[in-house]
């Protein structure tokens, strides 16, 4: 099976160069590997470094292209690498990401048995073990304080609604078509629902594992925060199927503060007690089982505000979605 390993960035020098040498030491035969770098008119040294790679190591591989991404966006650069891959099956790593040696062939094992699309555990990393950052890293990766995505979350071999880093055969693209280029940070979201909705079913196999960096600083991570909550209210003025409730919920939180502050403004604070007291109670518990299973850090006691923070910050991104207009095609 010839695999086409492509990643697409933008800006991302500090790390791309990271996941081009874990590609370097998979165990997968690399004359069974293309390689499609796709770079979104960065203005690092991102380009640099895969031109480098193409230079250094193309005789190497199957292929090694370096392709340009003039819509920027990540389903744009995508649909550069549909057009242009020729591989049996393709692996979709964001430029963020590490994985160990065996990731291809392990997903090559999976694909061979008969699956379409597979993929694993991912879970997060920092890259520099500091008592900030692991606190930055405990709250991103506690169910309470970001997600209950399957990929998330280690267990056995099943059938899924989404994956991270997945690996999917051309039949799967050749059938559903390109990404939506009206959704720039939520294009997996419509893709893996119309790869259901196609009838093809996305399997977790723990076996599988990748990894992907954590926003190093607050500011970053509340940026992301904000930007995926956007982008989900984006997403249901063009694929409403693909939208969970439970990605609902930081807005709705919101909208709870902003509705019980009125209310207690005007005397009411009962339900303002209510709200705010069943949050600060789970905001303390998740802080209790993150510091019980990664151990607690010098900034642990922040772990509630940060939560709050996260929260906070997806739900004004997705109330600031629903009250823009349809996304369009070039919209950044």
């Amino acid at each position: 099976m010839r695999f086409t390993f492509c990643v697409v960035a933008l800006n991302e020098e500090n790390t791309v160069g990271l996941l081009l040498d874990d590609l370097l030491k998979q165990t997968y035969p690399r004359k069974e590997i293309e390689v499609l770098l796709v770079d979104g008119q960065s203005s690092d040294g991102t380009k640099d470094v895969f031109l480098a790679f193409q230079r250094d190591h193309g005789a190497e591989f199957d292929r090694v292209a370096v392709l340009d991404n003039p819509g920027r966006t990540l389903p744009c650069g995508w649909n550069v690498v549909l057009r242009n891959y020729t591989g049996d099956a393709v692996v979709r790593l964001d430029a963020h990401a590490r994985i160990p040696a065996d990731f291809l062939e392990k997903n090559a094992a999976h694909l061979a048995a008969g699956e379409y699309v597979c993929g694993g555990y991912r879970p997060n990393i920092i890259d520099e073990d500091t008592p900030w950052k692991r606190t930055l890293l405990a709250a991103e990766t506690s169910s309470f304080g970001s997600s209950v995505a399957d990929f998330r979350h280690n267990g056995a071999d099943r059938q899924v609604d989404s994956i991270f880093h997945g690996a999917y055969r051309r039949e799967v693209f050749d059938t559903v078509g390109p990404f939506n280029e009206r959704l720039r940070r939520t294009e997996d979201n419509d893709m893996q629902y119309r790869i259901r909705r196609a009838g093809f079913e996305i399997w977790f196999h723990p076996d599988v594992v990748s990894y992907q960096h954590t926003r190093n600083t607050l500011k970053g991570m509340l940026r992301q925060k904000y930007l995926n909550g956007y982008w989900i209210a984006k997403t249901l003025w063009v694929t409403p199927g693909c939208v969970s409730a439970f990605y609902l919920v930081p807005c709705a939180f919101v909208l709870g503060i902003l509705l019980t502050g009125i209310l207690a403004l005007a005397g009411i604070w009962q339900f303002a007690a209510l709200l705010w007291g069943a949050y600060l109670a789970f905001a303390l518990a998740g802080t209790a089982v993150s510091a019980r299973k990664d151990g607690a850090s010098g900034y642990t006691w922040l772990m509630p505000v940060l939560f709050f923070l996260i929260h906070a910050a997806y739900g004004v991104g997705t109330l600031a979605g629903l009250c823009s207009p349809p996304p369009k095609k070039t919209e950044e």
